[in-house]
């Protein structure tokens, strides 16, 4: 069927690409190319890469507002990152992809915060998109486990598989229903949350988790800043894995212990 992608962030991007090879996507709707790096070049979302190599057209509003003309009645929209106008949802059905259980972690880090907090299960829901945050009703959702050694770039894998498998069961005439239980909310990746305390080896290993292979988190090792991107626990201990020194490459960990020497 016919299907506009509202999607922005790498996941989106997973999404996208795996939704064009079932359906007929006549347009991605994305953000504007922004300033990124350290040269603040101009830069296009992951999306707009997808799109551009499928001959997918391209929407790209500062902000969407009911003048948009969309050329589908169906709209996926996953990692936007925009307010959709209840003046456009009222013209068409809007479903979201959210990366969580419903209503657990609603918000724009579901994946992160769901493996900073130790859990051992997730999942995808598609719901109807609203005006509140990820609280519209349900119409489709299913669980997965988290793996001991899974990072976010693991789950979001997972989940964006999961997504159009549950898009494909229930497309084009969804039903829905309300979320329920109580509600619990993953706030935006802040530089603060990038910061481990080694003195806590589990909670460590989780941040590192949820931080790869996209963001990164921080520590002090041998006197020196680095990020670690993988790490384990051994009798309790935390054991980084891959490290990447400021202003240098990623390195196993025994690589930087040598140049230290």
């Amino acid at each position: 069927m016919k299907l506009v992608v509202a999607a922005t962030a790498p996941f989106g991007a997973d999404v996208l690409e795996r939704l064009a090879a079932r359906h007929d996507v006549v347009a991605l709707l994305t953000r504007p190319d922004r300033p990124a790096g350290r040269g603040r070049r101009l830069a296009a979302p992951p999306t707009k890469h997808v799109a551009q190599r499928l001959e997918i057209p391209i929407l790209q509003p500062e902000r969407p507002s009911a003048e948009l003309d969309l050329p589908a009645d169906t709209v996926v929209v996953c990692a936007y990152g925009l307010l959709i106008p209840e003046s456009l949802l009222e013209r068409g059905l809007w479903l979201n992809v959210h990366p969580s259980l419903l209503p657990r972690w609603r918000g724009a880090a579901p994946v992160e915060r769901a493996l900073m907090a130790g859990d051992t299960e997730t999942g995808v829901t598609i719901h109807g998109t609203v005006k509140e945050l990820d609280a519209g009703p349900i119409a489709a959702q299913r669980a997965f486990s988290i793996g001991q050694q899974d990072d976010a770039g693991a789950v979001f894998a997972r989940s964006a598989e999961l997504a159009v498998e549950l898009l494909d069961s229930v497309l084009p005439a969804p039903t829905f229903r309300p979320q329920a239980g109580e509600p619990s909310y993953a706030a935006k990746i802040e530089p603060p949350d990038r910061e481990l305390d080694l003195t806590k080896p589990e909670e460590s290993l989780n941040r590192i988790r949820a931080l790869s292979p996209h963001i990164g988190a921080r520590a002090e090792l041998h006197g020196r800043r680095v990020t670690i991107w993988r790490a384990r626990l051994d009798d309790g201990e935390l054991l980084p894995e891959v490290v990447q020194p400021e202003g240098r490459r990623r390195m196993s960990y025994d690589e930087f212990l040598r140049g230290r020497r």
